[in-house]
């Protein structure tokens, strides 16, 4: 299971990548794995806002239906709009072209709640 240093997570199993006030959010290789074949995604629109912990969306597989949290507060900027018609590309490359959404970050300073790599490992097992 693939778990990224430089990346922070929520309990939840969302990782989020900051690069300056940017935050691109996704879902964990061990999430995409617990849910299976996934086969849809909602996702809020442009603009939209999102409030740290609460949910944004949500993420269908074959076997179930799970909300999406966002692990910080901001304005979405981005939706990858990929995932319409390839939802199956969360499974094929979470951290990579099956992230989810860009925000625009309204209070950095969240990122201290968040989960370090060793800390999500240390939850999973």
């Amino acid at each position: 299971m693939n778990i990224p240093a430089d990346l922070r997570y929520t309990p939840e199993h969302e990782w989020v990548r900051i690069d300056g006030e940017t935050a691109t959010i996704g879902v964990t290789d061990y999430a995409q794995g617990e849910l299976g074949d996934i086969v849809f995604v909602e996702l809020p629109a442009v603009n939209a806002t999102t409030t740290q912990m609460q949910p944004f969306g949500t993420i269908e597989a074959v076997k179930t239906v799970s909300e999406l949290f966002a692990p910080l507060s901001g304005t979405i900027i981005e939706v990858n709009a990929k995932l319409g018609d390839h939802a199956e590309l969360i499974n094929q490359d979470p951290y990579g072209e099956g992230w989810l959404i860009k925000i625009k970050l309204s209070h950095k300073d969240e990122v201290k709640k968040l989960l370090a790599a060793e800390e999500y490992q240390k939850q999973i097992a």
